[in-house]
């Protein structure tokens, strides 16, 4: 049977240049095995994660998003409600590419990124939910986290990166406490914070130490909170950062992994909560790890092994849930062991 695929692409993303490689990729998708077609995004809300539920309950095998952070945030709500998923694969085309750098992705050349497609290697990833909403790298509150609501789409597009880090040294002296209650699943935190983030991947805003011990498809959160909202000791913190993720350790610094947690702002004040980049709502929010729920074409030859789950402990996994849907996910002939 004929194998189908979608591409999904933003023509705006990466300053607008999108478009001009549409027909080689998918060219790409054919040469794959895949019957291909492409749609374009509108200005219409949501149209990218409509379309991937359009596709993924017409029964495509492959979703392919071409675009931001945004644009794969959209696909991805488009997939992760449906019981029965395609295979997705990413073709970044914005500012900072988070996930697909840790998917080892090509970030510059579209179709060196849709050849990934060729070589035939997937990840199961986890995908995150926030209430009702999905996410596939991360979510935080706090002030420091808003910059990217302030950052204007033509700024992004000329400055890239670095209009985010000019954005948040512009925001550092403002940084307040708040208190916020945390359930976590090894314990639970009420006190002052000024920021929390919940990671999947160990990049986040082009930082790669910032979750130094990652692990894809663990089915695990990176939970961390930073206490302080004082200038001189968040320097200090940034400094550990880039030296070798000793942030860690800090006592300004809660780190833990966690596949649950909830999040209330303690005086009543609104905490706007980012998801991927974008605003994802308000708190009080529930976060839930979905282990291993889509599975994502990626340059797996060139992820250091400790930022992949261990084979063994995939296999497991995948074989519970084998048994519990009683389906041949890994196509192997056998439903679960």
């Amino acid at each position: 049977m004929t194998q189908r695929a979608r591409l999904i692409y933003n023509p705006t993303s990466g300053n607008e240049g999108m478009k001009r490689y549409v027909a080689d990729i998918l060219d790409v998708m054919e040469q794959a095995g895949y019957e291909s077609s492409a749609y374009q995004t509108t200005p219409e809300p949501f149209s990218a994660k409509k379309e991937a539920s359009r596709a993924t309950l017409d029964g495509f095998d492959l979703i392919v998003a071409a675009g931001g952070d945004g644009t794969i945030n959209e696909v991805v709500n488009g997939i992760a409600p449906h019981r029965h998923r395609p295979k997705m694969a990413i073709i970044p085309a914005g500012t900072t590419n988070d996930y697909a750098r840790a998917l080892a992705i090509p970030r510059e050349d579209p179709v060196a990124a849709a050849k990934v497609i060729l070589a035939g290697q997937t990840l199961r990833m986890d995908i995150g939910k926030a209430n009702k909403h999905y996410f596939m790298n991360i979510a935080a509150g706090g002030l420091l986290t808003e910059l990217t609501y302030g950052v204007p789409s033509e700024f992004k597009s000329i400055f890239g990166y670095f209009a985010y880090v000019m954005k948040g040294a512009e925001m550092l002296p403002a940084i307040k406490q708040f208190p916020i209650h945390l359930e976590y699943d090894d314990g639970v935190y009420d006190g002052p914070a000024s920021m929390f983030l919940l990671a999947m991947t160990n990049s986040i805003g082009g930082f790669e130490q910032i979750v130094p011990d990652s692990s894809l498809g663990d089915g695990k959160f990176s939970l961390i909170v930073v206490k302080t909202a004082k200038l001189p000791e968040y320097l200090v913190l940034m400094g550990k950062v880039l030296n070798g993720g000793r942030h860690v350790d800090d006592p300004n610094i809660i780190y833990t992994k966690t596949q649950n947690l909830v999040v209330t702002r303690e005086d009543g004040e609104e905490l706007k909560i980012n998801l991927d980049g974008d605003y994802g709502g308000s708190a009080p929010m529930t976060f839930q790890n979905l282990r291993q729920h889509i599975e994502m074409y990626a340059n797996v030859s060139e992820i250091p092994d400790g930022n992949i789950a261990d084979d063994a402990a995939q296999q497991d996994y995948l074989q519970e849930v084998e048994t519990i849907s009683e389906s041949d996910i890994n196509g192997d002939g056998k439903i679960g062991k």
